[in-house]
């Protein structure tokens, strides 16, 4: 897997910030996943923490889909992807090698479809539909939140691959 991680611009007008910083961090946690053989990127090496760099990988599109095809739209959502009301934290669990390539496909369709709702949208204080419990959304908090999911989950992924195999860096 070859990763394009691109820096967020110093200064830009706050759609073009704040939709690079999610990419940057989206291609950040690609970056933790590269040079990680296949066979351990569902390795947890943090106990007693369930989490793996493919269960992180898989998490992430399960909130994608989340924020930007379900809450954004005002569509309502029975499950996730991975997740389900059985099994919460089905992205971390019950996973192997043989789930990496669908994992990783899945990743890139959830953000490119998480790009494609978003920009149909061009008011950063435009809000969502409200959802079952009455609450409401703008873009604006949905990307600034997307970022912050990212920013903590890099972390994890940071300490899982350093623990893998040494390798550390931003």
């Amino acid at each position: 897997m070859t990763v394009e991680r691109v820096r967020a611009p110093r200064t830009a007008p706050d759609r073009e910030m704040l939709e690079s910083w999610l990419d940057f961090h989206r291609a950040t946690l690609l970056l933790k996943c590269d040079g990680v053989p296949t066979d351990r990127l569902a390795d947890r090496t943090v106990p007693p923490s369930s989490l793996s760099l493919l269960g992180l990988v898989r998490h992430m599109v399960d909130v994608e889909r989340h924020w930007f095809l379900h809450v954004l739209p005002g569509v309502p959502r029975e499950r996730g992807l991975y997740w389900t009301e059985d099994n919460p934290d089905g992205e971390f669990e019950n996973i192997g090698a043989e789930d990496v390539e669908d994992a990783f496909k899945q990743f890139d369709v959830a953000c490119e479809l998480a790009r494609e709702n978003a920009a149909g949208i061009e008011d950063l204080d435009w809000q969502t539909p409200p959802d079952r419990h009455g609450r409401v959304y703008t873009l604006r908090w949905i990307y600034v939140h997307m970022i912050e999911e990212y920013a903590r989950h890099n972390g994890h992924a940071d300490l899982i691959r350093e623990a893998l195999d040494g390798v550390t860096g931003e």
